[in-house]
């Protein structure tokens, strides 16, 4: 899946002006990691949800830059209601396909937009900070 700069940046602009799953529950049954950046605004808490060894929920809030808040946006879409091991799949596509290597483009979907954030080493930081809380949260998943 191919998408033009255009198509690109209003991925981008919707997933920031209108994120999905954007904010947090008062729900203790799920767990929370918190991920800020040393080095710009990005400041996100990522809330997770987890039953019988799939994805139920994932929400977030805080302060995010674009690329940050879309790339969270996206990747909570792309992972709810898939098993662990089909949600660490995406992510770990997603982190192949940022770092120039081998990966699914199916499985990304809209994540794909993101494919060229590689030329911006300053801006991986930005398109990885939600998803590495999700990937923490979904490890830390003990099946209860």
């Amino acid at each position: 899946m191919i998408f033009d700069d255009n198509l690109k940046r209003s991925i981008l602009l919707d997933h920031y002006q209108n994120p999905h799953n954007k904010g947090l529950v008062d729900d203790e049954r799920y767990h929370l990691i918190h991920n800020a950046s040393e080095s710009c605004i990005d400041d996100i808490k990522v809330q997770m949800l987890m039953e019988e060894g799939k994805v139920k929920d994932v929400r977030f809030d805080g302060v995010g830059c674009t690329i940050c808040f879309a790339s969270t946006s996206i990747m909570s879409d792309l992972i709810k209601g898939k098993s662990k091991e089909e949600a660490l799949d995406i992510i770990n596509n997603y982190y192949n396909m940022i770092e120039e290597k081998d990966y699914d483009p199916d499985l990304l979907e809209e994540a794909n937009a993101f494919d060229t954030l590689s030329k911006q080493a300053n801006r991986i930081k930005c398109g990885t900070i939600g998803i590495h809380a999700m990937e923490d949260l979904i490890k830390s998943y003990d099946g209860q």
